[in-house]
């Protein structure tokens, strides 16, 4: 019998892996924690962010980001260069945030992983419970890498909650417990390229976190999506964000112009919603006219609400 790409799978041993729910697909609220300042958005669902107003739409441009100090985490699974680099579509419109111990920006995690092999990659994951981030599949289990002793599950991840360069406002935690699905660890499929790092400590307790939901068609194409990560083209473990419309969606991604770069991989696509923060998609992959991410469905969903803790 085929087996359901969305099963769970785990690194750690079979008796304490999640165990999957079975429930109605509805939002999971998010959080502000405890650390008690947070800053509201705009009535336009975007961040309030001096001076920035969302671009409108550009046609697409040749661009070749800079060298990044690590690798993207990416290039692990998809090789170097990797063959769709995350993209700036026209003008480069990210801002750099600096406030990052402030709620929402807190809430996003600068990722230093360590493979199988020793090697190191950067990639991007954000906080949808006190001990959980998601994140893109392909930062937690490396997939045809091509090189011996490299692929599947990364040894550790070094988790910094809202970095700002040298400035780690919520110091790093050492994650080695990782989930991720069938769909990605066993096909390599990017319709199922997502994943979840869990923390052995509380941090997003007072950090806050994301929701995460299920929308339809028409409502994601007339959402505003944001994202904000730590690119690899930008000075080292410094926080962007850059917001635009969504530009069309699939049965099991998102795509938009918005702009990223190498080392975003994991990132939320969120939309902002009566105030509160909702994951729409985790952002994964690049392309000459639009970026993509993997699309929160019901199954989707459904292993996120089990792996929250």
């Amino acid at each position: 019998m085929p087996q359901d790409p969305h099963s769970a799978v785990t690194n750690e041993p079979e008796d304490s892996a999640a165990v999957m729910v079975e429930q109605a697909a509805v939002l999971q609220a998010p959080s502000e924690g405890s650390q008690g300042e947070a800053q509201h958005a705009t009535s336009e669902g975007l961040e309030q962010v001096e001076n920035y107003r969302r671009p409108e739409h550009f046609a697409p441009e040749s661009w070749t980001p800079p060298s990044a100090t690590l690798p993207d985490i990416g290039e692990a699974s998809f090789g170097p260069p990797p063959p769709a680099p995350e993209t700036v579509h026209g003008p480069d419109d990210r801002v750099q945030i600096t406030n990052t111990n402030v709620y929402p920006w807190r809430v996003h995690c600068y990722l230093l992983i360590t493979a199988r092999d020793n090697t190191l990659y950067q990639g991007t994951g954000w906080m949808i419970g006190p001990h959980t981030l998601a994140t893109a599949g392909h930062v937690v289990y490396i997939k045809g890498s091509g090189v011996a002793g490299r692929d599947g599950w990364v040894k550790s991840i070094q988790v910094m909650p809202g970095r700002n360069g040298g400035s780690l406002p919520y110091g790093s935690i050492t994650c080695t417990s990782f989930r991720s699905v069938l769909g990605w660890t066993n096909d390599g499929d990017e319709n199922y390229d997502y994943g979840a790092i869990i923390t052995p400590s509380n941090t997003g307790s007072t950090t806050g976190w994301f929701g995460f939901g299920v929308y339809s068609d028409s409502d994601l194409l007339k959402t505003t999506g944001n994202i904000a990560g730590y690119p690899g083209d930008k000075p080292a473990g410094t926080l962007w964000y850059a917001a635009r419309g969504i530009d069309s969606v699939a049965a099991r991604k998102v795509y938009y112009d918005i702009d990223t770069a190498g080392g975003q991989s994991g990132s939320s696509v969120y939309r902002i919603d009566n105030g509160n923060r909702y994951g729409v998609a985790i952002h994964a992959y690049g392309g000459a006219r639009v970026n993509s991410g993997t699309r929160f469905t019901t199954p989707v969903f459904n292993n996120y609400a089990a792996w929250k803790a």
